[in-house]
């Protein structure tokens, strides 16, 4: 499913403001092929979480147009999931039904649904701690039933909002290899915003530089290396610090 954002802007009412309005996203053009993986980095107030909340469709006042195979995003829908920073498990549903909140409005079966979160649960690893409780697994587990919950549906363009920020060094590393592991076998669409460039080199097929005030697409960097990828690799940390570099440019604001 191509994904096509065209000169897309959006502002907000500020009264506060000559203008009365604050603009958080200026002519931002990204056409994302089917299957790519895509992250998106920047500094705070660059507009990436907006961007994907027009993306989702909970946002259609902004300039511009955001088109999946040609047809205008409009609201919500099935073939758009998103995995947020906080997990956002409901505490009084076990794992199974957690991931089975994903199907609530799917046009299927209760066999057919029953079989899609157990697909998903293996999909993640956690079919043994399908009747556990949020506050019986830990917060990588957690962010891994967030996954499958935004999977379940088996979206075309999965969305990530930091979904790893809360998590320590080593469970994020490691949940970095299982998301680039589902992404390889699922073919979904992804477009992570993260403010860890090593992330976003590591899984994605394109980084999008944003910069802020307002948010705008500074530069986009092809990451033309092979699957799996080493963190260690000459290539890897000059690709790595070519990004990085962005942020230490005195121009940048």
């Amino acid at each position: 499913m191509t994904l096509a954002i065209d000169h897309v802007s959006k502002s907000f009412v500020d009264p506060r403001r000559p203008t009365g309005a604050l603009q958080v996203l200026q002519d931002i053009r990204l056409d994302v092929a089917p299957g790519e993986f895509i992250s998106i980095v920047g500094a705070s107030g660059c507009g990436k979480s907006t961007l994907l909340s027009l993306i989702l469709g909970l946002d259609d006042d902004y300039q511009g147009s955001i088109q999946l195979d040609g047809q205008p995003v409009i609201g919500t829908g099935l073939e758009r999931g998103i995995v947020f920073q906080d997990h956002r498990l409901f505490p009084w549903l076990n794992v199974e039904q957690n991931v089975a909140v994903g199907l609530r409005n799917a046009p299927l079966s209760a066999a057919e649904k029953a079989e899609r979160v157990w697909d998903h649960l293996r999909l993640v690893g956690l079919e043994g701690f399908a009747a556990a409780y949020p506050h019986q697994i830990s917060g990588g587990m957690a962010q891994r039933v967030a996954i499958a919950r935004g999977l379940v549906n088996r979206p075309r363009v999965l969305l990530l909002d930091e979904p790893f920020g809360a998590l320590d060094a080593l469970t994020r590393t490691r949940l970095q290899h299982e998301l680039q592991r589902i992404w390889q076998r699922e073919g979904t669409t992804m477009l992570l915003v993260t403010h860890d460039v090593d992330e976003a080199v590591f899984l994605g097929d394109r980084v999008v530089v944003m910069e802020p005030h307002p948010g705008r697409i500074r530069r986009i960097v092809e990451i033309d290396l092979p699957r799996p990828r080493h963190r260690s690799d000459a290539a890897f940390l000059a690709l790595r610090d070519d990004v990085l570099a962005d942020f230490v440019d005195p121009d940048f604001h």
